[in-house]
């Protein structure tokens, strides 16, 4: 590299736009240090239907956080944000480029802007949290927490049980309400925690109908691939459900859903119709968060081969 400031890289888009694939291809001709931005493709087992990089690939062109969890897990953007740092400092101590790819929004969101810290996870918290969520219902701890902390409610739905037992549990940990706890807190955004330059590119395609085509093949392949089987065997867990983060990835609740009703014939054209609407839902939402983001260098996306050849070169020009 050219320059004593180190590059960090991210190579964000929608589903189903090739990211992974034009990783794989600039990691051929740079030496990139591949990052996994994708909250399904963290979970082992969850193979077919995240078009997770075979072994093949990930033999030869590694991903970091891939397969780092057990689908009955969870995992946070925070927590995401800790390893994405860790993976990123072992790539430069080796001399190597990170190089973010992925389409969750929300984790390159919280890995740009950087979080703050908060204190860990109370199970113990969680668990009474959850039994006494059966007895009263989330608007009743909605109420709690609107009491505690009204700011912090303003900016958290009634029925987002997630959000409020966090909130709720950062309050009974540190004795201050969330909003409090943040502002005290400051935030560093990437560039700060690693001393470096860090340079977004954007995926879009040309036409929308190109994309959604796109997301229809992905899914025909998905389903021949294996993909209901592989829920199937996913549902033999005892303590994975659908309340699990892991199944509600898009694919994967419709499927969990309709085997449990129809469980010998789960896939069919209203299953479908239901998956690939959800699909195409996500990525106008990546689309969005994308779009709203100052310094993302977005360009439409022609073909796979114009657009290495693009990313190619402004590698270069980075001094790559």
């Amino acid at each position: 590299m050219s320059t004593q400031q180190p590059c960090i890289l991210a190579l964000i888009g929608p589903t189903a736009c090739g990211k992974t694939d034009l990783a794989v291809r600039l990691a051929s001709r740079f030496p990139l240090s591949l990052i996994s931005v994708d909250s399904a493709c963290i979970y082992r087992g969850m193979n077919v239907g995240t078009s997770k990089p075979s072994r093949v690939v990930q033999a030869q062109y590694p991903h970091a956080l891939v397969d780092i969890l057990e689908p009955e897990e969870s995992f946070t953007a925070s927590e995401f944000v800790d390893l994405a740092d860790a993976e990123i400092q072992r790539a430069l101590q080796q001399g190597k480029i990170p190089l973010l790819v992925g389409g969750t929004m929300l984790y390159f969101k919280a890995f740009r802007e950087g979080l703050t810290p908060l204190p860990p996870r109370d199970e113990k918290f969680r668990a009474k949290l959850r039994e006494e969520k059966k007895q009263v219902s989330s608007p009743a701890l909605y109420a709690r927490l609107r009491e505690i902390d009204p700011v912090a409610s303003e900016r958290i739905h009634p029925n987002n049980f997630s959000r409020i037992e966090r909130a709720l549990e950062v309050h009974a940990i540190t004795g201050q309400n969330l909003t409090h706890w943040i502002e005290n807190q400051p935030s560093q955004p990437v560039q700060v925690r690693h001393n470096c330059r860090y340079v977004e590119f954007g995926l879009e395609q040309l036409e929308r109908a190109t994309l959604h085509a796109r997301i229809e093949i992905r899914l025909d392949e998905m389903i021949e691939n294996g993909f209901v089987d592989e829920v199937r065997e996913l549902q033999k867990r005892p303590n994975l459900n659908v309340e699990c983060t892991s199944m509600k990835a898009v694919g994967y609740a419709q499927l969990w859903r309709s085997l449990k009703e129809h469980p010998e014939t789960p896939y069919n054209s209203e299953i479908r119709e239901e998956i690939l609407a959800a699909t195409r839902q996500l990525a106008r939402r990546q689309l969005t968060w994308m779009r709203s983001w100052g310094n993302v260098e977005s360009y439409i996306s022609i073909g796979d081969q114009t657009v290495s050849e693009f990313l190619e070169q402004k590698f270069c020009e980075l001094g790559l």
